[in-house]
């Protein structure tokens, strides 16, 4: 009879490995579980009561007390049947202008970043602590700047004054430059030279160079400054507020808050509203998942 070696029975045949007491477990590993637990007990709450208010009927938030008690569309039916508060044309105008601007600030950012990345020129160490700095001031001290030069170059060119969306989209691509620009300006530097390098000697310009192979190599931070754009945008209440002033040309920040702005608070519609309205960043997220943690990390020890 064939005899086994001790270590090819404690392989196949041989006991479990002994399970680690309790508190040694605890110790390393089930306080992590617990940690994970209860901050997505504390992050997924704000979502579900949100959830809930959008489908209770009562369109208050003390109604949604207890969560999906009763359960009713008529919530998401009042917000579009109501004529004077246009919700599918305030979807429209988020989209529009929000994946314009993500668009137009992520070829801005793309060609500054490439040109302080690239290339050498006087001022360049300037221009980028300068576009460092701006972004130390909050967004509140520009509102009144924007609004009296808007209302200036309303008189001009009434397409880029007040009351314009495409005036709006600009004042975005002209705020989203500065630390947008920085943060992908860390990551072209992790792009090896070598690679523009062996293009010029192919004969490539900096524009090919640029459109055909940089582009490609920085996918990640493109799609991570194209999301987190489009976030800001959406969901920016102040200066939207300030721009537009007719009911059809608002976003839904500045549309929604019509619905507790007054004094007969329509918590419910209000709440339906806002499911709709993040059902787009999510997707997006979703979409781009994969491209966000490469495009958070890649880059930061530029």
């Amino acid at each position: 009879m064939e005899a086994t070696s001790p270590a090819a029975d404690s392989r196949g045949n041989g006991a479990a490995a002994p399970r680690r007491p309790f508190r040694r477990y605890f110790r390393e590993t089930g306080w992590r579980h617990i940690v994970g637990v209860v901050m997505l007990l504390f992050s997924a709450f704000p979502l579900v009561y949100v959830l809930s208010a959008s489908v209770a009927p009562g369109g208050t938030l003390l109604s949604t007390n207890g969560l999906f008690s009763e359960v009713s569309f008529q919530n998401y039916i009042d917000l579009f049947s109501n004529p004077i508060r246009p919700y599918a044309a305030w979807y429209v105008n988020t989209l529009v202008i929000g994946l314009s601007a993500a668009l137009g600030s992520v070829f801005l950012c793309a060609l500054a970043a490439y040109s302080f990345s690239r290339m050498r020129f006087r001022g360049r160490r300037g221009g980028l602590l300068t576009l460092l700095l701006v972004q130390m001031f909050p967004q509140l001290l520009a509102v009144v700047a924007i609004f009296l030069l808007l209302s200036s170059i309303g008189d001009i060119f009434p397409a880029l004054g007040l009351n314009s969306q495409l005036g709006l989209i600009m004042i975005y691509l002209g705020g989203a430059l500065g630390a947008n620009t920085f943060l992908m300006y860390g990551f072209f530097n992790t792009v090896p030279s070598e690679i523009d390098e062996a293009a010029k000697i192919d004969g490539a310009g900096h524009a090919r160079i640029f459109f055909t192979i940089i582009l490609r190599l920085v996918a990640p931070i493109l799609a991570v400054i194209g999301l987190l754009a489009f976030i800001g945008i959406t969901g920016d209440f102040l200066i939207a507020s300030t721009v537009l002033i007719d009911p059809d040309k608002q976003t839904l920040a500045v549309g929604l808050y019509q619905y507790v702005s007054t004094d007969a608070k329509e918590w419910g519609v209000f709440a339906a509203g806002a499911v709709l309205a993040a059902i787009v960043p999510v997707v997006l997220f979703l979409s781009l998942q994969r491209f966000i943690v490469g495009g958070l990390t890649a880059g930061s020890g530029k």
